[in-house]
């Protein structure tokens, strides 16, 4: 019986992001294996676990083949945007019980690209099968799902359109900080509330940019660590929760899976959601992040809208920094975003943000942060706690 070990992220990293026209997924899963690699400064021959979904038929066996690799544990649950944080679940388990040395997670997406080539259309649906057939015939989209929830919750609380669209001023104010984001240019809650209506309440800057772009993380077992060219950050909890598929088998459009993986992640790490210095969180719409924020404990139910309100999520200033890096909302959100979340979160812990670097009052990077996936329609989600090294 081999004594479980602790786990490190020792590399992290993104593709070229936003627009890659001449790319392919395929590529920007490579870039983004290489530069993780590098940035841990270790070499391929230790990777023998390998986690990837999104592409291919036989994912992850067909993105493992382009890669070189051959290992020996694999990993390709798909859960939407909250695959990644379960899989460095999944990895650091495996890692820590010995039945891998080193787990690469890699995504990589050509989702705005393809849409302008004409490869693909712009996601309505999942699909009709399955219990989605009940509400297709209906004109349920993806988008009116998590807009119906987001109702929900004003009508429940007296969450306010206003509330809701300083998640988006503020992730853009973080992005403006970023230099590889998207969308920099700052907005205004009147801005958000003036544009198009995409589906009511969500005007066009509630929602998430389509964009291009791969990332990868390595996680590798304790003995690797002083072998890597980088500072650890060390997996110290995790908690994952699926909660339906069909909007009628949800119990409460105010209560997002994240209140259980949240709570799970927190208690096996051992610290207190207000201890986390900073926290990344899916903001595919404006109230994901706001509902996130409630379950995983940094205000009451109910009262997300006041807490987001008062500027809290801005790297300058804010109380928490929430999705520093601008997020899905300002950044890039090329799908499965997930991945870049563990990416931003592992970067602020090191210090490597320049200008967007979060700090504590004596100058110093953060400690404790968290990494908060949701997928599907608040169909599942992962929570990842990291600490420093």
């Amino acid at each position: 019986m081999v004594a479980r070990r602790k786990v490190a992220v020792a590399g992290v990293a993104l593709s070229d992001c936003g627009r890659a026209d001449d790319a392919t997924p395929y590529a920007l899963h490579a870039q983004a294996a290489r530069r993780a690699l590098a940035d841990a400064g270790l070499d391929r021959s230790l990777i023998d676990g390998f986690a990837s979904a999104g592409l291919g038929t036989l994912a992850p066996v067909e993105v493992a083949e382009y890669l070189g690799l051959r290992p020996t544990w694999v990993d390709s649950t798909s859960v939407g945007g909250s695959t990644w944080e379960v899989m460095a679940a999944h990895a650091a388990d495996a890692v820590a019980a010995g039945h891998a040395r080193a787990v690469l997670l890699v995504y990589g997406s050509t989702a705005r690209a393809d849409v302008r080539a004409g490869r693909r259309t712009g996601t309505l649906s999942f699909g009709a099968r399955g219990p989605m057939q009940f509400e297709v015939p209906y004109g349920h989209t993806l988008i009116a799902k998590y807009a119906m929830a987001a109702r929900r919750h004003m009508i429940e609380y007296g969450t306010t359109i206003e509330q809701l669209a300083e998640v988006a001023v503020q992730a853009r104010a973080n992005a403006a900080l970023n230099p590889e984001a998207m969308f920099r240019t700052p907005i205004t809650v009147d801005e958000v509330l003036s544009g198009p209506m995409i589906a009511d309440p969500f005007t066009k800057l509630h929602c998430c940019v389509r964009s291009d772009g791969g990332a990868a993380v390595l996680l590798v077992a304790e003995e690797y660590v002083r072998d890597c060219r980088t500072s650890p950050v060390w997996v110290l909890g995790s908690g994952e929760s699926v909660s339906h598929a069909a909007m009628s088998e949800w119990p409460d459009f105010t209560v997002s899976p994240a209140a259980v993986s949240g709570r799970l992640a927190f208690e096996r790490a051992g610290v207190r959601p207000a201890e986390i210095e900073v926290a990344e969180i899916y903001d595919a719409f404006t109230y994901m992040t706001l509902v996130t924020l409630e379950d995983l404990g940094f205000c009451g139910k109910g009262e997300g809208g006041a807490f987001v309100a008062k500027g809290r999520l801005r790297v300058e200033g804010g109380e928490l920094p929430v999705n520093t890096d601008g997020g899905g909302l300002s950044a890039q959100h090329p799908g499965m975003r997930g991945l870049f979340l563990l990416v931003e979160a592992v970067r602020q812990l090191r210090g490597e943000c320049g200008e967007r670097q979060v700090r504590r009052n004596d100058g110093s990077p953060p400690r404790l942060a968290v990494a908060s996936g949701t997928g599907g329609w608040f169909c599942s989600s992962g929570t990842v706690v990291l600490g420093a090294g």
